[in-house]
């Protein structure tokens, strides 16, 4: 059976491709990297969860276990060749082909005659003012992380922006429909 893929996944094998460390440098290096904004690190036990699921599946291996004065014990991991070609297989398959993905918004839009205009009105400009504070901070981080990265550690960004700034578009057309009248329900 191949090995289940996901978006943590990937992101742990590929920091053991770059280079081997320990759980806990894996998460500081994902939110260091603002990965935490592509990849659900919200809980800290899923890193662990997903480790344990990769040395299942053979992705990557234990290459020591330590422990320094008063920390705990630490353990390094690396990268199996199978787990290497995996993530390269993997990065293809994301990079290439679309998968049906199921975000609240979308779904909320599909029943929104459950709320009234004017509540769906009020609900809308909340979630305009956060996505425009939002492409502001993504513009912030751009410019910044332009300043000493290359750009290809920097598409990820790019990509959010784009997507936030087109859905920030969309709820102000809406908004502009709904206060209009050109859109309504009883």
């Amino acid at each position: 059976m191949k090995p289940r893929r996901s978006p943590l996944a990937m992101a742990v094998l590929s920091l053991v491709v770059e280079t081997p460390m320990h759980a806990y440098r894996m998460q500081q290096l994902i939110k260091e990297r603002h990965k935490d904004d592509v990849v659900n690190v919200a809980q800290r036990n899923s890193v662990y969860q997903t480790i344990d699921r990769l040395l299942r599946d053979g992705l990557i291996t234990v290459r020591t276990t330590a422990r320094e004065e008063n920390r705990p014990e630490r353990t390094v991991y690396e990268p199996t060749a199978d787990g290497r070609d995996t993530l390269r297989e993997w990065m293809r398959a994301m990079l290439s082909t679309p998968k049906p993905e199921f975000p609240e918004f979308p779904a909320a839009l599909a029943f929104l005659p459950v709320v009234t205009v004017d509540e769906a009105v009020e609900a809308l400009t909340e979630r305009l003012t956060t996505l425009e504070t939002r492409v502001a901070a993504l513009d912030a981080e751009l410019t910044d992380g332009a300043t000493f990265l290359p750009r290809v550690f920097l598409v990820e960004t790019e990509y959010q922006r784009t997507v936030v700034a087109a859905e920030a578009e969309y709820v102000r057309r809406l908004l502009g429909d709904l206060r209009s009248g050109e859109i309504h329900w009883p």
